[in-house]
């Protein structure tokens, strides 16, 4: 078996002396920002987590969390952000947010953040994570989840039944005598898009309506996708009455490209939204759409991530594994977006 890395070859990996990576293990604030980059460096190349080290590491606390989104300017992570500062507020701890953009270098330089001791973790709201990463666990600092699931990574995660919640609001546009009802998905690669695509799926197979799937048109929760996928739809004159978008923003953006086309929502298309973001309730016409509890949800992340870190802080060279999930509820929120299907309506064909 061969011998375990020790300071020594940290050292020289790094090119520098071994008081150097003593004290930049144990005092990082203390050591030039270049240097312990380098020594971070050398540590995960080489290996090297001796006890005694590992738990000075873990004493230096930076009492700072980065809660790390998929797109900063979404006013869907407001409520997030507000609740996970309360909860850190409580307990001593500063937020701040980083701004993935499905990025794996932004995400890489966060994790190393973390690393660095810059901050004590991540609550993570991204739907995808660097392979490399995911293929070295044990290195990752401590992670939450919060509303999405990313493959091949296991960490305590708060989350909702998104199946259940997109299969009701379709269901509620079923039971309005909608049968052709367009779907603006979330990315189809990760975990929103497909569970939110599966409760559409599910919502037409009970109630025995025919999927087309040239209804289903892929997205990015933007309101650009949802602007030009509906532009697009309209121009190759398909039949819908009902839309049913898996963010907000995307529910926004197709209701502009159908008002540029002389359509009314919802006189001649039904639309209901995902989230019940601020702006729901003060678009026009105000939007039908399915509420998460974000602020509690904040809440309940940073409970988690406080959990987490006070077990790392109490345990010597042991994996540390908080693997509590927790769900809540959603509901569908009816606004005046939706209104009972007319065949007499100009624009509405529907099929079954």
């Amino acid at each position: 078996m061969a011998d375990q890395p020790n300071i020594r070859d940290v050292a020289k990996a790094a090119g520098v002396s071994t008081a150097t990576v003593s004290r930049a293990l144990a005092q990082p604030d203390k050591v030039r920002e270049a240097t312990l980059k380098k020594v971070m460096e050398a540590v995960e190349a080489t290996g090297f987590v001796p006890n005694r080290q590992a738990s000075m590491f873990r004493q230096r606390k930076s009492k700072t969390v980065i809660l790390l989104v998929r797109d900063i300017s979404n006013p869907f992570y407001l409520d997030i952000f507000k609740g996970v500062e309360e909860e850190a507020f409580a307990a001593g701890y500063k937020v701040l947010m980083g701004d993935a953009r499905e990025d794996d270098e932004r995400i890489t330089h966060y994790i190393d953040a973390v690393r660095e001791c810059q901050a004590d973790g991540l609550i993570l709201m991204i739907g995808s994570f660097p392979q490399k990463l995911l293929e070295q666990p044990e290195k990752l600092p401590p992670l939450i989840v919060a509303l999405e699931e990313i493959e091949g990574l296991k960490a305590p995660t708060v989350r909702v039944d998104n199946v259940g919640a997109a299969e009701e609001a379709v269901t509620h546009l079923i039971h309005q005598g909608h049968k052709r009802i367009v779907h603006l998905t979330g990315p189809l690669k990760e975990y929103l898009g497909q569970a939110r695509l599966e409760g559409y799926r599910k919502a037409l197979q009970k109630a025995g309506l025919p999927i087309d799937e040239e209804l289903i048109l892929p997205g990015d929760f933007s309101l650009n996708a949802g602007h030009d996928q509906m532009a697009n739809i309209l121009a190759q004159g398909k039949e819908f009455s009902g839309v049913f978008a898996a963010s907000d923003q995307m529910a926004i953006g197709a209701a502009s490209a159908l008002r540029e086309q002389g359509y009314s929502v919802p006189d001649d298309i039904s639309l209901v939204g995902f989230d019940d973001t601020l702006v729901a309730s003060v678009f026009y016409p105000p939007l039908t759409t399915v509420h998460q509890p974000r602020r509690e949800i904040g809440r309940a992340a940073m409970a988690l991530m406080i959990r987490q870190l006070n077990q790392a802080g109490s345990l010597e060279g042991k994996a540390v594994t908080v693997q509590q999930d927790q769900q809540f509820a959603t509901q569908l929120i009816s606004r005046q977006s939706v209104s009972q299907f007319n065949a007499e309506r100009p624009g509405t064909k529907q099929g079954v």
